[in-house]
């Protein structure tokens, strides 16, 4: 039960990375037991400040109390010994061990003086698994595992710590609403045993589901704290990235041209994807609905050739596309934007002018060699286009928020002019802001004729978004509402496989 004395306090805290001042100043305090929610746009500090408390970075100036005491953690290991445990959007497990093994893992496991009671670890497991209403088995290889039960055993993994303070960084940007619940059930019980929680998140209603109260971060400085049920979405936002008009997203005129720049017929991926058939016109956005495992990710990667399909066939501009060839996809006029940005989207350690040129670097004659002046003269224009806040287009890709990260994957596959555009949850992971203007960038691609094919797990993205919406069920498409008949409760009723 959450009380008004001060878990931990943060105060003055500063961290600059190289020319960019990550925290200016922030402040941070947390009541013992409360779900304590931190929100910010992207940039404004939040991961560095949650890596300041899990012993990943360390700041530059400020102060840290815990429990009444000065701490400064010079690794992570010093903050799980404090009981500072954390879950992020993007698990750290080993892939080739079992579930057990991974919530265990280390020191953790039950031993005997001979080695370690492998009966009792999984016993002791199983009962943090249960805690969680997992349906996988503690014997199961994490490999074998979904994303989003990964993540459930990543959160299991936090709790076998005895942590006292729990940092859950975007801990649900992979999971089902009905995982999102049980995870929630799962902090109200913590919480009610005295566990206290940091929760980050950028969704606005999860936030007030879940916390107690909130402290608001802008530019590296903490703006305001107070109590959540003293805010409502707009105010939140407000505070974080002040005012920003919503864009208007209309029907495109030019979506009423009769040849699609789009046909999918009768796609099919085994155990995946069933006989998939759909349309976009030029100019027009279409969405995917679906639960998670209902065949959204797995219909685009099919289109684009990153998956061979079994049967089927897939149209740009009337030109028949070969099943398993990206290279001949991205040159009939297809892009795609993948869900998971860092692993598939970009190379990180790669600088934004080097990302921005790579997708049309197959147009070149083999043994020219580019200008690299004319390139990094073009990556500032681009950059200015599509709004992408770098300390330099020579910076690492890595070193650039989530927001401008994902700008910078829509404007190397924009700078190519396609005719179709694929996108795969295109603001997971990213602030209202930058949702904002990332709506603002597909607004300008339609004007332009680009179709745009969108699979997205949040129904009022889809809905402010699309002139169409199609709805995935076990690896079919079951349902095509246009915009005046798609509702957030008939998405979800068709979604779950009512007829």
């Amino acid at each position: 039960m959450a009380t008004d004395e001060a878990l931990l306090s943060v105060t003055g805290i500063h961290k600059r990375f190289g020319g960019v001042h990550a925290l200016r100043g922030a402040d941070l305090t947390v009541r013992r037991g409360e779900v304590h929610s931190l929100v910010g746009a992207n940039g404004s500090g939040k991961s560095t400040l949650l890596n300041i408390l899990s012993g990943q970075v360390a700041p530059d100036a400020g102060t840290i109390v815990l429990d009444g005491e000065p701490v400064r953690f010079r690794d992570p290991s010093r903050a799980l010994a404090s009981g500072i445990a954390t879950v992020t959007q993007e698990t750290t497990l080993v892939p080739d061990l079992s579930v057990a093994e991974n919530i265990l893992l280390g020191p953790r496991k039950v031993r005997r003086w001979f080695g370690i009671d492998w009966r009792a670890s999984r016993r002791r497991a199983a009962e943090i698994q249960k805690l969680l209403g997992a349906e996988f088995s503690v014997d199961d290889m994490v490999s074998d595992l979904p994303p989003d039960q990964r993540q459930l055993v990543e959160i299991a993994r936090a709790i076998s710590m005895n942590a006292r303070l729990l940092l859950l960084d975007e801990p649900t940007s992979s999971l089902t609403e009905a995982e999102v619940e049980s995870l929630f059930g799962l902090v109200r019980s913590l919480k009610a045993r005295g566990l206290t929680t940091i929760f980050v998140s950028h969704r606005m209603s999860e936030l007030f589901a879940l916390a107690d109260r909130v402290t608001i971060l802008r530019d590296g400085r903490t703006v305001e704290v107070g109590e959540i049920g003293s805010y409502d979405s707009d105010r939140i936002i407000e505070r974080m990235v002040g005012a920003i008009p919503a864009p208007a997203v209309g029907h495109s005129a030019a979506a009423e041209e009769s040849e699609p720049a789009l046909r999918v017929h009768q796609l099919s991926v085994p155990g995946r994807v069933h006989d998939a058939t759909l349309t976009v016109a030029a100019g027009e956005a279409v969405g995917i609905a679906g639960l998670t495992g209902s065949g959204r990710t797995e219909l685009l990667e099919a289109i684009f050739g990153m998956r061979r399909p079994s049967a089927g066939r897939v149209e740009v501009a009337g030109a028949e596309l070969r099943h398993g060839h990206v290279a001949h996809s991205i040159e009939h006029g297809l892009a795609y934007v993948p869900g998971d940005r860092k692993s598939q989207g970009l190379v990180l350690s790669m600088s934004v002018t080097e990302n921005l040129m790579m997708a049309t670097t197959s147009r070149r004659m083999r043994l020219r060699v580019p200008s690299r002046s004319r390139e990094r003269a073009e990556a500032r224009s681009l950059a200015a286009t599509f709004g992408i806040v770098a300390p330099s287009t020579e910076a690492a890709c890595r070193t650039l928020s989530g927001g401008n990260q994902q700008k910078v994957v829509i404007a190397k596959w924009m700078r190519g002019s396609p005719g179709v555009l694929l996108m795969d949850e295109p603001t997971r992971g990213v602030d209202v802001g930058a949702k904002r203007e990332i709506y603002r960038l597909l607004a300008d691609a339609r004007e332009q004729g680009v179709g745009i094919l969108v699979s997205s797990s949040e129904t009022e993205e889809l809905l402010l978004l699309c002139d169409r919406i199609l709805v995935m069920a076990r690896g079919r498409i079951v349902a095509s509402l246009d915009r005046a008949h798609a509702t957030e409760a008939n998405l979800a009723h068709y979604s779950m496989g009512v007829s």
